[in-house]
């Protein structure tokens, strides 16, 4: 049976390393085994699927998934816990591989890596330059990670964009980022990170997660968020979309025929594309869809068209 980490396993195991968690890499373990088994849970996937995990860390949340019955491929980018995951894999979870282990902890002996025929697969790389997974679990279906704080959001929207097989996302990330993400339109917090995750499915809020199960115990709570993927992708450009996005945001004061202006080329043709998209051009921003978003593009790319693809 496999064995969730206690506080005292997450302790210990970061002492055999030398570990000294790091806020550059936003490092912080989550110690409780309640709260993995209720990320899992929150998760909701149906059946066994392969899970991609993004900064596993120690392995609490890999144990979890590996012991609800899932693949997981860890993607993790501090040498130090990739050198150590796999033995505690295979320590805490000896029934997922060939030969038996042990569940101490403390023990520094190395064991036998789990095997290439196993649930689990580990990539020691920078989540961001990620492009390829291993193949033998099959194709990612599912995202659930502890997401380092600092880089949330840019890793979530390029494993989004990079792996379209995956259909559902369960992520934890700093309790403000996780309002963002699931912010609607007209929101206070309605912003860049709220429309591009848009662009891609559902977002939603999924439970609130506090400071004490975390070593060290970060400075501000956090939240849970999960993305269910549309079923068929959006048409259009999501570049341009996503540039037109940038540009409304980077002067969310100012109307969207001046926010939009150096992107379209003149205010002339910002208000010619916003006009064209059913939308008024001293709107901003703030207030729109990401449905009002690719409308923009697609008229001010038919307006192009039109004048002989003039910019």
């Amino acid at each position: 049976m496999t064995t969730l980490l206690s506080g005292r396993d997450v302790r210990v195991l970061a002492d055999a390393l030398g570990l000294r968690p790091t806020k550059q890499r936003g490092q912080n373990f989550v110690i409780d085994p309640n709260t993995v088994r209720m990320i899992v849970d929150a998760a909701q996937l149906d059946g066994p699927q392969t899970v991609v995990e993004i900064g596993p860390g120690l392995g609490s949340l890999t144990l979890g998934l590996l012991g609800a019955g899932h693949r997981v491929i860890a993607v993790e980018i501090d040498a130090l816990l990739a050198s150590r995951l796999p033995e505690t894999v295979h320590r805490f979870a000896p029934e997922l591989f060939a030969g038996s282990g042990t569940t101490d902890p403390a023990e520094a002996r190395p064991a036998d890596p789990p095997t290439p025929t196993g649930p689990f697969a580990l990539v020691h790389a920078d989540a961001m330059r990620v492009t390829e997974l291993p193949d033998h679990l099959g194709e990612p279906t599912a995202l659930v990670a502890n997401l380092p704080y600092n880089v949330a959001v840019p890793v979530l929207l390029h494993f989004l964009a990079t792996f379209p097989s995956i259909r559902q996302v369960l992520v934890m990330v700093q309790a403000e980022v996780a309002d963002r993400l699931a912010a609607p339109p007209g929101s206070r917090t309605y912003g860049v990170p709220s429309v591009k995750a848009q662009w891609y499915g559902t977002v939603d809020r999924a439970a609130d997660i506090g400071k004490n199960v975390f070593w060290p115990a970060p400075n501000v709570d956090s939240g849970l968020v999960r993305i269910t993927r549309r079923d068929t992708p959006r048409e259009g450009d999501r570049d341009a979309v996503f540039a037109a996005i940038d540009a409304a945001f980077a002067q969310r004061r100012k109307t969207l025929r001046s926010a939009l202006s150096g992107w379209a080329g003149s205010a002339t043709a910002a208000e010619a594309a916003l006009t064209g998209a059913g939308i008024d051009p001293r709107a901003r921003g703030e207030t729109l869809t990401v449905d009002d978003y690719a409308a923009i593009v697609a008229a001010a790319a038919a307006a192009r068209a039109a004048s002989g693809g003039a910019a």
